[in-house]
């Protein structure tokens, strides 16, 4: 996260009752938590997409879009198979119907078949012809192997704890950081500057030499750039910067990743006023990057960023970030619903997207 972002209450747990205490910038009332309830991520029968073995045949077709430019393949059914944008390595392909929930903040639920995964280079025009696409495409296209919003999940709320042979717990419930002990930083109740690595607790070689070394007091926490970072980059291979001026990859803060030159913007950043808000997100597609402008306090840099899931079960387009208020990664209400379209508090503070 790029600088300070607007202080606003707590949820230190997922049960909360009556009135969390003032941040000096927003207060929320927060409902009751009934139950516990565990975030769900599973297949749903009635919308099961599975297809048959894809193979490139005179029945599959390519197709060019445009704002921005991308190559469409659709199947002989003319469904489309793939979306692939030039100059971005994320590719939306469609797999199998699932459910992503989070009964604990919230009733939205997003079924979907978009499958999002990097591909090893930028796409351009006619890259279906080349080897490299031919053999990403053919491992991945049907496969049922953990996509970027698997790994997502991986952290929300209720999510069950995963080590690799090391023994280092790579995956499980986040929080968003440490208590905010000392009433410095504005007022925040929640620490941000919790990196993918000070989540798992190791050091990490960047590619420009840094070394990222983890607090103890910020394990098992990712703020909301560094769960971005957590996601594309430790989990899917995204490279990643170790700051945002030094190496090429993926910068650390919000701000950074939204003024970076990597990837296509979708929505250009115009600015941070409110005037600057878009006034269209047709073009937003799921595993989209989205940057928002929520505090006053930290000037011209963009302060919040999240991902596209896609449309929920009542029509809205729904995105996930990690935040202090439910402490972690999310798609709740608490705090601000999590729709990008209409005018609620992230929806109005939206500023520009990034398809990486």
């Amino acid at each position: 996260m790029a600088g300070k972002k607007k202080s606003r209450p707590l949820l230190s747990g997922l049960a909360v009752l009556g009135l969390v205490a003032t941040s000096g910038y927003l207060t929320l009332e927060l409902r009751k938590q009934e139950e516990q309830g565990v975030t769900e991520v599973r297949n749903v029968g009635v919308l099961d997409g599975t297809r048959q073995q894809a193979e490139t045949t005179a029945g599959e077709r390519w197709s060019r879009l445009e704002n921005p430019a991308r190559s469409v393949l659709r199947g002989a059914d003319g469904q489309v198979e793939a979306v692939l944008t030039d100059g971005a390595r994320t590719a939306k392909l469609t797999g199998p119907a699932r459910t992503f929930a989070e009964p604990t903040s919230t009733a939205s639920k997003v079924s979907t078949t978009d499958w999002i995964r990097l591909m090893p280079e930028p796409w351009s025009k006619g890259a279906e012809k080349e080897k490299w696409f031919k053999e990403w495409y053919a491992e991945y296209a049907d496969s049922k192997e953990d996509d970027i919003f698997a790994f997502a999940f991986q952290y929300v709320a209720g999510a069950p704890q995963r080590k690799d042979a090391q023994g280092i717990a790579f995956a499980g419930d986040a929080n968003f950081g440490p208590l905010n002990t000392t009433g410095a930083e504005g007022g925040d109740l929640r620490l941000e500057q919790s990196d993918f690595y000070d989540y798992l607790g190791v050091r990490y070689p960047f590619r420009d030499g840094t070394v990222g070394a983890a607090e103890a007091v910020r394990a098992r926490s990712l703020d909301c750039s560094g769960y971005m970072r957590m996601v594309l980059g430790y989990r899917a291979r995204y490279p990643l910067m170790s700051s945002d001026k030094s190496g090429d990859g993926l910068p650390r803060t919000a701000n950074g990743m939204a003024r970076s030159k990597r990837g296509v913007d979708v929505l250009p950043l115009t600015g941070t006023a409110p005037q600057n808000r878009p006034s269209a997100i047709d073009q937003l597609q799921p595993g989209d990057l989205v940057f928002f402008k929520l505090d006053t306090r930290t000037g011209q840099r963009l302060d919040h960023v999240g991902m596209v899931l896609g449309h929920d079960t009542e029509g809205h387009l729904i995105f996930v970030s990690s935040r202090e208020e439910v402490n972690g990664p999310t798609i709740g209400d608490i705090g601000g619903v999590s729709r990008l379209d209409g005018n609620g508090y992230y929806a109005k503070t939206l500023r520009s997207a990034k398809r990486l």
